[in-house]
């Protein structure tokens, strides 16, 4: 069992920027593949960014250039970084271990094996 809480979420200015972290407990061997997904009222939920041990990430075309995920090991705490935030970047953002694999499936949300509680993001013009 894993448990996923997310913390950093509130009000911003357009332009603005926030860091949103996660803190894992349980068995977290489990999350050697962590990501970051969002939803919008009446909108899919959709990937925006992911990490492996091993360094290696990926993010959604939306978000590339504005974003950075990383995680600290050693605190079990995954983190997301977003600058020059926009309006559309209004969601619910929630923390996910993932399931393993090619990179390209990372973000697919039917692969997501733990979720966080969330955190809402709330971007003004």
């Amino acid at each position: 069992q894993v448990q996923l809480v997310e913390s950093g979420g509130g009000s911003v200015q357009a332009g603005g920027s926030l860091r949103l972290s996660c803190a894992a407990s349980g068995y977290t061997y489990k999350t050697d593949y962590m990501g970051w997904f969002r939803q919008a009222p009446g909108k899919e939920r959709e990937g925006v960014a992911a990490i492996a041990s091993s360094g290696t990430t990926t993010y959604a075309d939306s978000v590339k250039g504005r974003a950075t995920i990383a995680k600290d090991n050693a605190k079990n705490t995954l983190y997301l970084q977003m600058n020059s935030l926009a309006p559309e970047d209004t969601a619910k953002y929630y923390c996910a271990a993932l399931m393993g694999g090619p990179r390209e499936l990372w973000l697919l949300v039917h692969r997501v094996t733990y979720w966080g509680q969330g955190t809402q993001v709330t971007v003004s013009s």
